[in-house]
């Protein structure tokens, strides 16, 4: 499966072109589904998507095969991926990529999108966001394997 820093639509403006192309692929959401941050959010993208008719799938990265999409469980764990066609999206890319595909976040995906502000919520989430989720994953997970 192929990486990519980009989710297909031009960070500077839309082409129709590119927009018609990125709508009709199927995508899917890997997520951490013990995550309570995490799940009440994609609960929120699910429902709308459900709502709509959208065909984006959602999977919880605890509950599926991580080695059919190339990741491994700390891989997966550590930030958002979207999976489009043959691409593997992560982090604010992958966010770009879910928000654009439901109904009532387009505009979160425009205004991230664009130039400058991209960067910094890339930034942001790879080395704030992302990072802090991971701690509270993996605190989580010591704390099943003690028992309590």
């Amino acid at each position: 499966m192929k990486q990519s820093g980009r989710c297909g639509l031009s960070p500077w403006h839309f082409e129709i072109v590119d927009y018609i192309s990125f709508m009709i692929k199927e995508c899917t959401v890997i997520y951490n589904g013990d995550c309570p941050v995490c799940s009440r959010e994609i609960d929120v993208y699910r429902d709308r998507v459900t709502k709509a008719g959208g065909s984006l799938g959602f999977v919880d990265l605890n509950r599926v095969d991580l080695g059919a999409f190339g990741l491994t469980a700390d891989d997966a764990a550590r930030r958002l991926y979207v999976v489009r066609g043959d691409e593997l999206l992560s982090g604010v890319d992958a966010f770009l990529l879910l928000w654009h595909e439901t109904p009532g976040f387009q505009w979160l995906a425009r205004g991230v999108g664009l130039p400058g502000v991209r960067q910094i919520a890339g930034l942001v989430y790879e080395w704030v966001l992302a990072p802090a989720l991971f701690a509270l994953h993996n605190r989580r997970q010591a704390r099943a394997a003690r028992g309590a």
